[in-house]
């Protein structure tokens, strides 16, 4: 009875979704990122300088709007090239093929910043779900899902000691009006702020991150229950 309530809430969707994503994927790829960044910075020397970049970059859209191509998002997000694959044996595929693609982020200066950037693809599911009559899964599902989504995302990654500095999450809310640049000013925020943080680390002056509305101060409701429930959205 209580597995059917939690069906008809849908309050495993999310909660769901962030563990298939961790235990499929991101376990799998993140330990080997900064090793495939380092054999690729020895082949391109200038295109991955700042080593406290060397993570795997995913997007959180709550909207769960997610481009197939980034540089349709935003035109000072440019393709570069792909990280060297990794190929392994799983579920019955032979050699199956994880990559990260690598991309230049532009910066007001005209200056790029080069990272490996991806959306969490599940919100793709959350979307399609929103979409198709069948599953009955409204806007504001969605968005609670989002919420919901991130929220155990984050809390998985923090326990995870393998993937342990490997990653960035960055959770943003687009805004309503047509901001042309609002994700590479969001990534770069980024960026800049993993140097603060490295240059902090390493006890030298700090110097000023971008004054670019930082992703992970949304206010996120989140409820204190460890079981997985909607979330509220009411002030958000």
């Amino acid at each position: 009875e209580m597995s059917e309530m939690s069906e008809r809430s849908k309050q495993n969707v999310a909660h769901g979704l962030a563990w298939s994503y961790y235990v499929g994927y991101l376990k799998i790829v993140l330990p080997r990122v900064k090793k495939l960044m380092e054999e690729f910075s020895r082949a391109n020397p200038n295109m991955l300088a700042r080593r406290e970049t060397w993570k795997l970059h995913i997007l959180v859209p709550l909207s769960c709007d997610v481009y197939d191509d980034l540089e349709r998002a935003d035109s000072n997000i440019q393709y570069l090239t792909d990280l060297p694959e990794t190929t392994l044996t799983r579920a019955g595929t032979k050699k199956r093929v994880y990559k990260h693609s690598l991309y230049a982020i532009r910066d007001e200066d005209n200056k790029l910043w080069h990272c490996a950037v991806e959306y969490a693809t599940p919100l793709q599911s959350l979307y399609a779900m929103s979409q198709d009559e069948c599953a009955a899964f409204s806007r504001e599902d969605r968005l609670e899902q989002a919420k919901l989504f991130y929220r155990t995302l984050e809390e998985i990654l923090k326990g995870s000691k393998e993937c342990a500095g490997t990653y960035r999450l960055i959770v943003y809310e687009e805004s309503g009006e047509a901001e042309t640049h609002f994700l590479s000013r969001d990534i770069l925020w980024h960026l800049r702020q993993q140097c603060h943080e490295y240059t902090v680390y390493e006890g030298n002056q700090p110097h000023n991150p971008s004054t670019t509305l930082c992703s992970t101060e949304l206010s996120l409701q989140i409820s204190e229950s460890d079981l997985p429930q909607p979330l509220r959205s009411d002030g958000f």
